[in-house]
């Protein structure tokens, strides 16, 4: 895709969230799409670099609207800051190392969304599970000698 194709995807995008087409919002969606799980400092990196001006409240107030409007997905994993991804639309899970805090996503365990059940939902209807797994990435393991 074309640059010109991936703004025009994203216009469309915001369009069909009910979300008002702003620059902003197309350069911190053009930041997210396809890279991984960012927090607000790194998207306000790569914004700042077509968009001087933008300031990281703006960028933390877009990611409260994409995410909220269900275009980004923020995880918390403890003792990190959120960090937002453009993989939605499915409930997969996500591994993060805890020697240097690398995510990665990991597709659901077993069967549909929300792939885990608890034994008592106590009146709740579950829509989504949110698992996180903890361990060492590849090269953590190969700098500690594991």
């Amino acid at each position: 895709m074309t640059t010109d194709e991936i703004r025009a995807a994203a216009a469309e995008h915001l369009r069909s969230a009910g979300l008002r087409v702003t620059e902003p919002r197309l350069a911190v969606l053009e930041a997210v799409t396809g890279n991984g799980h960012l927090d607000a400092d790194t998207v306000h990196t790569r914004v700042a670099v077509g968009h001087p001006g933008i300031s990281l409240q703006s960028v933390y107030n877009v990611l409260g609207d994409l995410s909220a409007a269900e275009l980004l997905r923020r995880i918390e994993p403890a003792g990190s800051p959120a960090l937002f991804e453009s993989r939605i639309g499915d409930n997969h899970h996500h591994i993060v190392c805890t020697r240097c805090s690398a995510v990665a996503d990991v597709d659901c365990i077993v069967g549909q969304a929300p792939c885990l059940a608890p034994s008592d939902a106590s009146g709740f209807v579950v829509h989504t599970a949110e698992v996180t797994f903890w361990g060492l990435c590849a090269s953590c393991q190969q700098e500690a000698g594991v």
